[in-house]
């Protein structure tokens, strides 16, 4: 997998309906052999299929892993519409998998990508044969927290991509990891470099307006993983541990931040792992 200076790992394409493009990176792309677990990741706001290039190689042999790049994202088309809501992800998401010609998929969703996937398993529990949300929460927005979408989304059109990205990416990570991991915190700036800045603007509004979902993680009848990072700045480990019972794993990173998924890949990738050698 070549990763180095990419904005994305997507290495397949196709058109949704209506003619926007979404680029997804599949590690069978050729849909063959017999049939199997399907891991299929959703990355975060700004981010792209590269936030799980650490991880995605850690599960080689657990399945075919698709990851997709969100609308907007990476190399995926920006539909221009003032807002993207998360059935809209949801409904690229069902797309995509009738194409790739999956059956029931695990799907595990990194912030942005969680709020999707909530929306995905709320429409679509029955092309579910587990879930996981990864730094991410099915609750709705704080009122401090929908005006802040307003405002990214003003930044975002006024002065584009790059500096919202700057901003916002070391925000994502643990303050330790600020400096000592700065060659990765570049890389995911990089990566963030690649979205679309009227697509961000779409997303943003598009997290605002999103309902609570808590019921719906609630009422699956699927396995669920549930990860957090006890030092995760944007969503704290009690926003994502809203729900509990037999078929639900919570799992805490020590030291961890928003990113886990470059911050401790292995530890993350070991949490997955383990909750699907469960299923």
């Amino acid at each position: 997998m070549t990763t180095t200076g990419t904005i994305s790992i997507a290495n397949s394409t196709f058109a949704l309906s209506g003619g926007p493009t979404l680029a997804y990176y599949d590690s069978n792309p050729q849909g063959g052999g017999k049939p199997g677990r399907i891991i299929v990741l959703l990355h975060g706001f700004c981010g792209s299929s590269s936030y799980w290039e650490r991880v995605i190689p850690q599960l080689e042999g657990a399945g075919r892993v698709i990851a997709p790049d969100l609308r907007g994202h990476g190399r995926s088309s920006a539909p221009r519409q003032p807002v993207y809501a998360m059935e809209d992800f949801a409904s690229d998401l069902a797309q995509l998998l009738d194409h790739a010609n999956t059956d029931a998929v695990t799907l595990f969703g990194h912030s942005l990508g969680g709020y999707a996937a909530l929306a995905f398993a709320e429409r679509h529990p029955d092309k579910l044969a587990a879930f996981g949300l990864v730094h991410s929460t099915a609750k709705p927005d704080s009122e401090e927290a929908r005006g802040n979408r307003d405002k990214a989304a003003h930044a975002l059109r006024t002065d584009g991509i790059a500096p919202f990205v700057e901003g916002l990416v070391p925000k994502l990570f643990a303050p330790a990891h600020r400096e000592s991991m700065s060659d990765q915190v570049k890389r995911m700036i990089d990566v963030g470099y690649g979205t679309d800045a009227e697509g961000a603007a779409a997303t943003a509004l598009g997290m605002k307006a999103r309902p609570d979902r808590t019921g719906v993680l609630d009422g699956l009848s699927v396995p669920r993983l549930l990860v957090a990072g006890s030092e995760d700045g944007v969503i704290p480990p009690a926003s994502t541990f809203t729900t509990d019972g037999p078929q639900v794993t919570q799992a805490l990173l020590e030291g961890s931040g928003h990113m886990s998924m470059v911050e401790a890949p292995q530890r993350l990738a070991e949490e997955m792992l383990a909750f699907l050698s469960r299923l």
